[in-house]
C-alpha cells in the first residue's frame, strides 16, 4: 500500500507543477503516503478486535455519557480534514464499556473517508451493538476544512449531527438529560 500511495504522490505533486526531485520534496511522497495509511487506518480495524472483550457486567441502569473525544476524520468529497468532537451517551442494560473504547470506536470510524452524519450514526450504532444498551445518543460537532479553505471559505462555521437510539429516541427526558449533560440545553 505504501508503495503504491507514494508513486501516486509522486505523480499528484509532478501534476500540480512541482518537482518531486528538489530538496524538500525528496521524502514528501513517502512521508504523504504513511500519513495517509494513519488517516485511513479505520479501513484495516474491525469492532470485535478494537473491543477486545472490555464489556463488563453490570447493575448500573444510570446513563454513562462520556464528552469531547476529539475527532479527526476526511471528508469523502474533497479529501479534506474534518476535526471536532463526539459526545456519547448510554443507559446500560446489565453490561458496561471500557471508557477507552468509546475513544477507539469514534477513531476506527473517524479514520475513514467519510461524511459527519454517517460517522455520527456509525458510532451509535458499533455502541448499541457491543452493549445492548437500553438506548445511545452520539453527537458530533466538527468544523470542516472543505468550508473553510475552499469554497465558501467560512472559518467559523460548524456543524453538529446527532443520532439517538432506543430510549434516547422514544424518551424526551432521556434525550433532555443527555443534551444537558453535554452542555447542550
Amino acid at each position: 500500500m505504501i508503495d503504491s500511495l507514494t508513486e501516486s504522490y509522486r505523480d499528484v505533486l509532478t501534476a500540480i507543477g512541482e518537482d518531486p526531485n528538489r530538496e524538500g520534496l525528496l521524502d514528501t511522497p513517502s512521508r504523504a503516503a504513511k500519513a495517509l495509511e494513519f488517516l485511513t487506518s479505520g479501513y484495516r480495524q474491525d469492532l470485535a478486535t478494537l473491543i477486545n472483550g472490555a464489556v463488563f457486567e453490570s447493575d448500573n441502569d444510570e446513563m454513562v455519557v462520556v464528552r469531547d473525544i476529539e475527532l479527526y476524520s476526511m471528508c469523502e468529497h474533497h479529501m479534506l480534514p474534518f476535526t471536532g468532537r463526539c459526545h456519547i451517551g448510554y443507559l446500560p442494560n446489565g453490561k458496561v464499556l471500557g471508557l477507552s473504547k468509546f475513544a477507539r470506536i469514534t477513531d476506527m470510524f473517524a479514520r475513514r473517508l467519510q461524511i459527519q452524519e454517517n460517522l455520527t450514526r456509525q458510532i451509535a450504532l458499533a455502541v448499541q451493538e457491543v452493549t445492548d444498551a437500553r438506548g445511545v445518543g452520539v453527537v458530533v460537532e466538527a468544523r470542516h476544512f472543505c468550508m473553510m479553505m475552499r469554497g465558501v471559505e467560512k472559518q467559523n462555521s460548524t456543524m453538529a449531527s446527532s443520532v439517538m437510539l432506543g430510549d434516547f429516541r422514544t424518551h424526551q427526558a432521556t434525550r433532555s438529560e443527555f443534551m444537558r449533560l453535554i452542555g447542550k440545553p
